[in-house]
């Protein structure tokens, strides 16, 4: 199975985890909802607008059919089931009601909430959040309910701990990989939200830096979304570790990192 196989991954539409499936199965299924059909829909159909009878089309008084706005939305959750891993299992019930975000810095939760509530528009302008903080204080839960918003207003995204990113981009160089570089990169670049977490855990290399900057810098020329958690609360610390030009076009991106203070969440739920 290629590196670019996915786990636990969200269902915008029922919240229930993606089975891992073949990479024909997920090209069937961007098929499928560009000349719309639903793949889930069975015979009686399914729109999540309310409007068509789930083929993804509306017929209009004049004869002439129009798509109807569940097909994108259909299109781009069959895009980001083939690219990242997803919201993992321990992540998908993560909402502001619940423990750890709802006790967090009532500063931050603002801050997040009213990214959320506009999140078509804040993606469209290409623009991101930047958490940064010690271990365990919630930075990746407030990363997933962004990347969650976003999944649920039928955008693609795409989500990965970098480790696991540049894995996969080392797994395209390899003779019998089932996608080129070339292919990758421009489904990491076309995607509408980037989720990358804990930024500065890679071991740094030339390489690492070089694949870094290239996947950023191609969002930030494109004006797309990326949301970022990391460990390193040194903005001198971090520009060492993924390079001074990449953490540049992050600040243009996200704005000035956000810090999240506080305690070990996991160490405090622990009997």
């Amino acid at each position: 199975m290629s590196g670019l196989a996915h786990e636990g991954l969200f269902d915008p539409a029922g919240e229930r985890p993606y089975d891992d499936s073949p990479d024909l199965d997920d090209e069937l299924e961007v098929r499928a909802a560009r000349f719309g059909r639903d793949p889930g829909a069975g015979e009686t159909g399914y729109c999540p607008e309310g409007e068509c009878d789930g083929s993804g089309w509306l017929l209009g008084d004049d004869n002439l059919a129009r798509p109807c706005a569940c097909r994108e939305r259909r299109i781009n959750r069959a895009q980001s089931r083939r690219i990242g891993t997803g919201i993992p299992r321990r992540f998908r019930g993560v909402s502001f009601e619940r423990k750890p975000i709802c006790d967090m810095d009532p500063f931050v939760l603002r801050t997040v909430r009213a990214f959320t509530e506009r999140i078509s528009e804040r993606l469209d302008e290409g623009r991101g959040l930047w958490f940064q903080g010690d271990v365990g204080t919630g930075k990746t839960s407030l990363a997933m309910l962004v990347s969650k918003a976003a999944l649920e207003a039928g955008r693609s995204v795409a989500i990965y701990s970098v480790p696991r990113l540049l894995a996969d981009i080392k797994e395209t160089y390899e003779r019998d990989a089932g996608e080129s570089y070339a292919s990758f990169f421009r489904r990491l670049c076309e995607v509408d939200l980037l989720h990358l977490d804990d930024l500065g855990a890679e071991k740094r290399t030339e390489w690492v830096l070089e694949q870094l900057y290239s996947i950023v810098n191609e969002r930030w020329q494109e004006e797309a979304s990326i949301v970022v958690t990391t460990n390193l609360t040194d903005l001198d610390e971090l520009r060492e570790q993924v390079g001074a030009r990449t953490v540049s076009r992050l600040v243009e991106i996200c704005g000035d990192p956000i810090p999240i203070m506080g305690r070990d969440l996991r160490m405090a739920s622990t009997p």
